[in-house]
């Protein structure tokens, strides 16, 4: 068993440099600059949360079960009733064991751990380097929230994640007077930067269908790894559906490796995790690759605020102010979203993963600005405005640009360059899989 001076053995004390496996950092310098007949006109930035602890304990015998990586968050002010204006308490808050006990730095399951803080705020400081230093995009220092959109799921992972962002994008000292971030989240029942299975019961049988299916498929191409790794789990082979789970493994190995924590050596081995990774990401994304349905209730809705605030960027043009909108979610929303577009990588999308839609307009267009009222006149209607022909949709993941087959048709492109997809087909491809009314078809 791990006694205090073992769990904290197994964890590098030498700085936050740990490499997470697919751990990408955004590389300001390679950035591939737009034609020069484009100019930036709108940025949606999806990125997953930081480092994490599993959220639970697995493998106790050989991982230990508390981790001391969680030292930022455990001495803050909080806001507190009282007879003045603002008061603030000083806290510090321990994790208490069982039997009484705690330490300092020790997290609870699915924390952000310190790592997790690290590399989120690394995160903000290179969209800051990009769009403020390279690209003068943004600001230097930001004074409106009606040119930023800051919007997490409401996890506390996530939120904490989102405040890391923000301090690297926007320090203290880059924040004007009267700016204050506003970080906006939903009730659950409205959430959707993840696949809402709780509000969706329709989603939820589609994915318990998916995970029968791909068992059966799947559990076959595990059986080899049972004398590899079944004495980790209690002699109890791993599986899709089994106890543990296929996908409890690889979070509880994806988290240690990703925060310097000890794992057995065949853990480490690629021909041990490769196959469960694949089981895995067939179990949980393989759907979205061959059911319209999931792909409409899974990520319909998330990719159709992207389109939809897009359009009114295009429509509006300078009349909108919005630039950047940064939005901190899940790998099950990364995944789902490329898997839907065929431009997925069949890796799970690592701790601080990151997904980028740019909007640029042709420096030629001549067309005027429409006004709220014409807007309101048409959107409220079957009618649309036309979407302007001379803008365009560039897709970016991990560094990565993305050429997505909807958009390689003649016409549906800027010419010579299919990785910037037209406005109009990028909405259109959306609106493939945008539900009519999500709630009355999760109902069915």
């Amino acid at each position: 068993m791990f006694g205090p001076s073992k769990i904290l053995a197994t964890v590098r004390a030498s700085g936050c440099d740990i490499k997470t496996p697919g751990h990408v950092p955004l590389d300001v310098e390679n950035y591939p600059v737009a034609p020069e007949d484009l100019t930036l006109e709108q940025v949606h930035v999806y990125v997953r949360h930081g480092e994490r602890t599993p959220v639970k304990a697995r493998m106790t015998e050989y991982i230990p079960p508390q981790w001391q990586i969680c030292h930022v968050a455990r001495q803050f002010k909080a806001a507190v009733a009282g007879p003045g204006a603002k008061e603030t308490l000083e806290v510090k808050r321990v994790v208490e064991r069982k039997d009484g006990t705690f330490d300092y730095g020790e997290c609870t399951n699915a924390e952000l751990t310190d790592f997790g803080r690290k590399s989120t705020f690394n995160f903000g400081n290179a969209l800051r380097k990009l769009y403020v230093d390279r690209l003068h995009f943004l600001p230097d220092t930001m004074e409106s929230n009606e040119e930023v959109y800051l919007r997490s799921s409401n996890r506390t992972r996530t939120i904490e994640s989102l405040q890391q962002v923000i301090h690297g994008l926007f320090p203290l000292d880059k924040q004007g007077q009267f700016f204050v971030p506003h970080i906006c989240v939903r009730n659950k029942r409205d959430e959707n930067l993840y696949p809402n299975t709780s509000a969706c019961p329709r989603l939820n049988t589609l994915m318990e269908e998916f995970a029968r299916a791909a068992a059966v498929s799947m559990n076959p191409t595990l059986e080899p790894l049972d004398q590899k790794i079944s004495k980790y789990t209690g002699g109890k082979p791993i599986r899709i559906d089994g106890s543990p789970k296929a996908s409890g493994i690889l979070e509880t190995i994806r988290a240690a490796t990703a925060n310097g924590v000890k794992v057995p050596k065949e853990f480490l081995d690629p021909a041990v995790m490769d196959p469960i990774e694949k089981a895995v990401i067939v179990e949980w994304f393989g759907g979205y690759a061959v059911s319209p349905e999931l792909r409409t209730l899974g990520v319909g809705r998330v990719m159709d605020d992207v389109s939809q605030k897009m359009q009114r960027k295009a429509l509006k043009k300078s009349e909108d102010p919005l630039k950047i909108l940064v939005n901190c979610t899940h790998d099950t929303t990364i995944a789902g979203v490329l898997q839907t577009f065929g431009v997925y990588d069949q890796k799970w999308p690592a701790f601080t993963s990151q997904m980028t839609f740019e909007l640029f307009k042709d420096k030629s267009d001549p067309s005027p600005p429409q006004s709220d009222s014409y807007l309101s006149k048409f959107t409220s209607s079957f009618m649309r405005p036309k979407i302007p022909k001379t803008y365009y949709v560039r897709m970016r993941y991990q560094n990565d640009t993305m050429i997505l087959p909807a958009c390689t048709p003649p016409g549906n492109h800027l010419e010579g360059r299919p990785e910037f997809c037209t406005l109009k087909a990028f909405a259109e491809t959306i609106k493939e899989f945008t539900p009519a009314d999500w709630e009355a078809e999760c109902a069915k």
